[in-house]
């Protein structure tokens, strides 16, 4: 009988000795994906998403746009989080007040990319496409990403603005299959640019998507680190 109680306590202290180190370690896990996405439980944040270029309605979304803003509201959900969703024509607040999660290059149906585009990712200009040209393509320094059917890319960013606060998540792809690798990319791939980046500094990493017409999303791919060149300082007036 005796023997019996030593092995049930022994069960139960190893039992608990289980379930606790799991749950600490996957609140380890919740801390670090709050911290590097600038969330804290019942906080908000903002998906603001490009109009459908090709579309005559203003609130119009591509339907890849908004599976890449589903991955992004999942991530901010696990965080105990709330994502609401923020047209082009509607206003976002001052940069900082909110994690903000923007999709979608700075074509003409998308102002507040091209907007983080001019003020802080001053070393990326991006291709607008038109009928003439028929040419999709972003610049970073002096490398240029060309669309093809075989390949895409996607720029994906975190900056801050000039007075701090919570960082926006820049995610401005050349098609909108693009946007969705990218949120992908960021949902699976998190901790690992936690471990790179930390919780306070400033990237932006080039993705490239290999036969995005034979695999969708599955095959993204890290082209290039392209933070040193993303960034570059405001122009001093000359004297």
């Amino acid at each position: 009988m005796g023997d019996l109680l030593i092995n049930l306590l022994a069960s139960v202290i190893a039992g608990t000795a289980v379930w606790l180190t799991g749950f600490l370690l996957r609140r380890h896990k919740l801390n670090r994906a709050r911290a590097f996405f600038g969330l804290t439980a019942g906080a908000s944040c903002l998906l603001v998403a490009a109009r459908h270029a090709s579309s005559p309605r203003e609130s119009s979304v591509h339907r890849r746009d908004v599976a890449a803003l589903v991955e992004l509201a999942t991530i901010a959900r696990e965080c105990g989080a709330r994502a609401d969703r923020v047209g082009e024509d509607q206003p976002t607040g001052e940069i900082g007040r909110l994690t903000e999660f923007c999709v979608g290059g700075p074509g003409g149906a998308s102002p507040r990319s091209a907007t983080h585009v001019r003020a802080i990712l001053r070393g990326v200009t991006y291709e607008v496409f038109d009928e003439e040209k028929r040419r999709l393509s972003f610049t970073v320094g002096d490398t240029e990403y060309v669309f093809s059917p075989e390949t895409s890319y996607v720029l994906l960013a975190r900056f801050w603005g000039p007075v701090g606060g919570r960082p926006v998540f820049f995610l401005g792809g050349l098609t909108a299959g693009s946007n969705l690798a990218g949120a992908r990319y960021l949902a699976t791939h998190h901790a690992a640019l936690h471990r790179r980046f930390g919780a306070d500094r400033p990237f932006a990493l080039v993705l490239r998507i290999i036969e995005p017409a034979a695999y969708g999303t599955d095959f993204t791919e890290l082209a290039a680190d392209v933070t040193d060149v993303a960034f570059q300082p405001v122009p001093q007036p000359v004297e």
